[in-house]
């Protein structure tokens, strides 16, 4: 589904989760079981990886963003398969001397605001948010609006996802590569983006 969270967020009260990787799954449900209300989790399909066994004393906290990396040119903004990404494209632009800082928002809804503004306001550099979803209605529309709502100030906003289109069918690589979401693709925009 590439339009779900754009549904799932105009339902009111409702929580959602775009878990990264199996430990956010695994942390998830009991605060999802012991939630008063209701929950969509989105799940990734096939076997799913272990991304943030390497972040030390990372805990999934049902409402809460994490910073995982900081960095001091970009800002990227993520959940679910999209931090795994963001984790590798901050480790690539490296060799070429680029900070990338990772924020992972498993909770969709409500958004960790609090947070976002920490983390965009915290020093002038590119925020760009990832996401494995169109970029209407998703996690870039609710970063974009607490961005705007709050009056916070970035060097530069970029929305990295689906376009707001009918999208083909195919292996997820090939896909991902076709829509610039992928490893190789995402970091070339990044790249762009910054000059």
């Amino acid at each position: 589904a590439t339009e779900d969270l754009a549904m799932m967020r105009g339902i009111p009260g409702l929580t959602i989760v775009d878990p990264c990787d199996a430990i956010d799954i695994e942390q998830a449900v009991p605060q999802i079981a012991e939630h008063k209300g209701p929950v969509y989790m989105r799940l990734l399909r096939g076997n799913v990886p272990l991304v943030l066994d390497e972040i030390d004393g990372y805990k999934f906290e049902l409402g809460k963003a994490k910073m995982l990396r900081e960095g001091a040119d970009v800002l990227v903004i993520s959940s679910g398969i999209m931090t795994m990404r963001a984790l590798e494209v901050a480790q690539d632009l490296s060799a070429d001397k680029v900070g990338v800082a990772v924020l992972h928002c498993p909770t969709i809804k409500p958004l960790d605001v609090a947070t976002v503004l920490q983390a965009v306001s915290a020093k002038p550099r590119l925020v760009v948010v990832a996401e494995n979803h169109s970029v209407i209605g998703g996690l870039g529309e609710a970063v974009a609006s607490a961005i705007l709502t709050n009056g916070a100030k970035t060097a530069s906003f970029k929305l990295a996802g689906l376009p707001d289109s009918f999208l083909d069918a195919g292996a997820l690589p090939t896909l991902h590569d076709r829509y610039g979401i992928s490893r190789e693709v995402l970091g070339q925009r990044i790249k762009d983006w910054l000059g």
